[in-house]
């Protein structure tokens, strides 16, 4: 089979991230470390950040509210200040993080698109641009902040490039699903591919050098994740499998990577969503337990400068509808933890919730803008000034709540 020769060349570059910076797998040149965790499908995050002080939300919600905290009782759900309460899926996994002040929640964030739209929000999250103006799908804004960091080692765990990462320097992605597959190109390819671009140069790019890092780099994640692969037998990167794929994302990014992403579906609960128990209370258990596993597998002296910030496109409906579930939403709730995370706390702008608080009289307003949000810990993170930073999240300014 003749293959095109930009077609090798996309292939081989598509895991070569290190030509911008020079180095091809050294560990990061900077100690901080930044994953972005994206929850596809709006989680119903007021049902795991719970407002159970709120009677408001217990009577808008008649089948589906988490009940009142109780310590003798496993299935009540967790106080974290008089107002909030976390859910009883995350026991084991997410409280003892609060427990050492290493998470704090963020209520009343996301975007001012309200088109309420998964795939539309999804974009202008990942963009990171102002709705607005035009939409330059070329540019996401952890693509922006990998230029800015410059000499930093970005990777997206995903088997499509996402959105966020796309323009910038040439961006790694690896499915986690795909673990235990032999790589697209065998060696024999490779070689034929490695000595087409030897000596070839695009401006500055050298081409030969740029194929023959990306080969590299897909070997060394291949067989870093092929490796636990093989012990589990799962690898998909969905809340079932996250808690294994999690734990191969801490020892990469312990390694070899500071700046990444992983997305995770199956947060669209339109129906029977359950409360303590039941489809969502599964879902949100098998995500704190990945993310427990990060924490462990990425050890105490990598995770003191690593922020893992969870996010979604928007929340849901505050009121249960017909079908025991919840719809598209606004406002949302997300996590910010990290060993050096000032956490232990309900951070950001808040408002007593009642049904002349809520969006349209619908959903969970939105306070903070998410941009500034994450500009503000990217800023803390890794240093960077307001003039950098307007090239990430252009428009806005950068949030300080004292996360980090």
């Amino acid at each position: 089979m003749l293959i095109g020769r930009r077609d090798m060349l996309r292939g081989a570059l598509a895991l070569a991230p290190m030509v911008v910076a020079g180095q091809a797998f050294a560990a990061p040149q900077a100690a901080s470390r930044l994953l972005v965790v994206f929850l596809r499908g709006a989680y119903d995050a007021a049902n795991i950040v719970a407002p159970t002080g709120s009677d408001f939300y217990h009577a808008s919600r008649p089948t589906i509210a988490l009940g009142k905290p109780d310590a003798s009782n496993p299935n009540a759900p967790l106080a974290l200040d008089a107002d909030w309460s976390l859910h009883p899926a995350l026991r084991s996994s997410i409280y003892p993080l609060w427990q050492k002040r290493q998470i704090a929640f963020v209520p009343f964030v996301g975007t001012d698109d309200m088109s309420r739209s998964h795939f539309e929000t999804q974009d202008t999250i990942e963009l990171g641009q102002p709705i607005a103006g035009h939409r330059n799908y070329g540019s996401g804004f952890m693509a922006r902040l990998a230029s800015v960091l410059g000499r930093d080692t970005p990777i997206a765990f995903t088997d499509q490039l996402p959105l966020c990462f796309r323009g910038g320097p040439m961006i790694p992605n690896m499915a986690l699903a795909t673990a235990g597959n032999k790589p697209a190109i065998d060696p024999h390819d490779a070689a034929l591919i490695r000595a087409m671009y030897k000596g070839d140069h695009i401006g500055a790019t050298d081409l030969g050098r740029a194929v023959d890092e990306g080969f590299q780099v897909r070997e060394i994640v291949f067989k870093s994740i092929d490796e636990e692969m093989k012990e589990a037998g799962r690898g998909a990167a969905s809340t079932k499998g996250f808690e294994l794929s999690a734990r191969r994302i801490g020892r990469l990014m312990r390694d070899q990577f500071n700046l990444a992403f992983v997305d995770v579906g199956g947060w669209d609960t339109h129906v029977n969503q359950g409360g303590a128990q039941g489809y969502l209370a599964t879902r949100i258990g098998e995500l704190g337990r990945g993310l427990a596993g990060y924490v462990d597998e990425i050890g105490p002296d990598a995770w003191a400068n690593t922020t893992v910030v969870v996010i979604s496109e928007f929340g849901r409906t505050f009121h249960e509808n017909g079908d025991k579930g919840t719809d598209h939403g606004h406002g949302s709730i997300y996590w910010v933890m990290g060993g050096g995370v000032r956490g232990g706390r309900i951070v950001g702008p808040q408002v007593a919730l009642s049904q002349a608080t809520l969006n349209q009289g619908r959903d969970l307003p939105v306070l903070t803008d998410y941009r500034a949000l994450i500009g503000g810990i990217a800023a803390r993170q890794f240093g960077l000034r307001d003039e950098r930073l307007a090239t990430v999240f252009p428009e806005i300014r950068a949030a300080d709540l004292g996360l980090i």
